[in-house]
């Protein structure tokens, strides 16, 4: 079945009224409103495709009533109606967001052309949108998994980031934090989405390739390149997403080439005699605070000041704890489907690991493990004996901890110390002897022996010594 437009008509004409009426009813869902008033109820509660509005209305006006439209609800399409004397009113209601105008009195074709124009480009719109959903889908390529309210705000900024078709994007956070996946997300959601998504990792690159790799060379531009020549990054992202990451450890040379780039969005390639114009948005990515680096002398201020339009921070994953297990779900499932595997989750005390972990290496080390263990495991959960390595690690940080510790030099009781580090753990894990055993890196029977052993009696949430 054919979808059928619902367009309204706002104006106070009756005449006008029953005219537009009779005129697209036969191929559009046609309602009436004889005020700015009376449409804003109409829409809070209906939708709409088109809107064809009137500049002259009693009560709020055309203009008025055009912002308020757009302030609840952006997709609607509106065309504005108005006299002639009244066209300049017609550039503010475009720089407000309408799509078209009429001049009154209307004339049968333009209107019905201009509509349609409208519809068309609506129905377009609307299968873009639709295509990006099933690419996100089919290809899942944005991955922005967080429960945190840092990660919250930094999707939500990253999307409305996103409509923003120039906007150049400055990306802050350590290393393995996800910086990349934020990057794709702006792409994905931005009107840029079908174009490429190009990256080039600023650190891996020669610096005597750098001009090459970024804006390519010409047929016979130097010993050993390409003989037909070849496109640089910038080019191979034209109409797309060009990231720079790791951007902190470029040469002044190259900062100075880059910053040239973006102030132009011309390039000379190596070799060539004429400019080429590109069309893509930069965001750049870092480890390191730009800013620092700036107050140093060792990052250009101006080229800082290009790039820092819409700034993005991630937070370590250390710091947004709530992100910890729905990542580890979501990789446990990618690998599951990768190799063939059927864990179906975490047991409570491996989620307890995994929470309280360090993280140093952030989601890429969080993956990593994911991946070995769904690899090397044929089990259903992933379980405490499966984040050995995690253990081991916390012990090396407990050894520092243990040499940094002064022996006083009337000496000390081991027992009474062992005692009341067990005391500790046991009130840290509420009398939970396996999450005690686990914060002090022995096993559980261990703990039990010397929980016997040193008679401390646990009773619910109370613990105490037996003296």
């Amino acid at each position: 079945m054919m979808y059928t437009y619902k367009i309204l008509i706002v104006d106070d004409d009756r005449l006008l009224q029953n005219s537009l009426r009779n005129i697209l009813s036969e191929k559009y869902d046609i309602t009436v409103a004889g005020s700015g008033e009376e449409a804003l109820r109409f829409l809070k509660n209906n939708s709409v495709d088109l809107v064809l509005l009137d500049v002259r209305l009693p009560g709020i006006d055309g203009i008025e009533t055009l912002k308020r439209i757009k302030d609840f609800e952006q997709d609607v399409q509106v065309i504005m109606m108005t006299a002639y004397e009244d066209v300049k009113t017609v550039i503010v209601s475009m720089k407000i967001g309408a799509c078209d105008y009429l001049v009154k009195p209307l004339e049968i074709d333009e209107l019905e052309i201009i509509i349609e124009k409208v519809l068309e480009n609506l129905k377009l719109k609307k299968e873009v949108e639709e295509l990006r959903k099933r690419c996100l889908e089919l290809f899942n390529v944005e991955n922005f998994i967080g429960e945190s309210q840092e990660m919250i705000k930094a999707q939500d900024f990253a999307i409305k980031v996103a409509k923003g078709y120039d906007t150049t994007v400055l990306l802050e956070g350590e290393s393995g934090v996800g910086k990349e996946v934020v990057a794709r997300c702006i792409h994905n959601r931005s009107e840029r989405f079908l174009k490429p998504f190009v990256g080039i990792n600023c650190a891996a690159i020669n610096k005597d390739l750098l001009e090459s790799e970024l804006f390519g060379y010409e047929r016979g531009s130097f010993t050993g390149g390409l003989q037909e020549g070849k496109k640089g990054k910038i080019e191979l992202a034209d109409g797309g997403t060009l990231l720079f990451d790791e951007i902190s450890t470029l040469l002044p040379s190259a900062q100075m080439k880059l910053l040239r780039f973006l102030e132009e969005r011309e390039f000379y390639p190596v070799g060539g005699t004429q400019k080429k114009k590109v069309d893509v948005r930069i965001i750049a990515a870092t480890n390191k605070r730009l800013e620092h680096l700036v107050k140093s002398g060792k990052f250009r201020e101006d080229l800082f000041y290009r790039l820092n339009v819409a700034t993005i921070f991630i937070p370590p994953l250390r710091e947004r704890k709530p992100d910890i297990l729905p990542l580890t779900l979501f990789f446990m499932n990618k690998f599951n489907e990768k190799f063939g595997k059927s864990f179906r989750g975490v047991i409570e005390e491996a989620q307890d690991m995994l929470i309280q972990f360090e993280w140093k290496g952030n989601v890429r080390e969080l993956r990593n493990l994911i991946e070995r263990i769904v690899l090397m495991e044929d089990e259903e959960m992933i379980r405490p004996v499966h984040l050995a390595g995690l253990t081991a690690q916390n012990s090396g940080s407990s050894l520092q901890a243990a040499s940094d510790f002064k022996l006083p030099p009337t000496g000390i009781k081991l027992d009474d110390l062992n005692k009341g580090l067990i005391l500790q753990a046991l009130e840290m894990s509420s009398g939970n002897r396996s999450r005690a055993a686990k914060l002090l890196g022995i096993s559980r029977p261990t703990l039990i022996y010397r929980v016997e052993k040193y008679a401390i009696k646990t009773k619910e949430n109370t613990i105490s010594t037996v003296h």
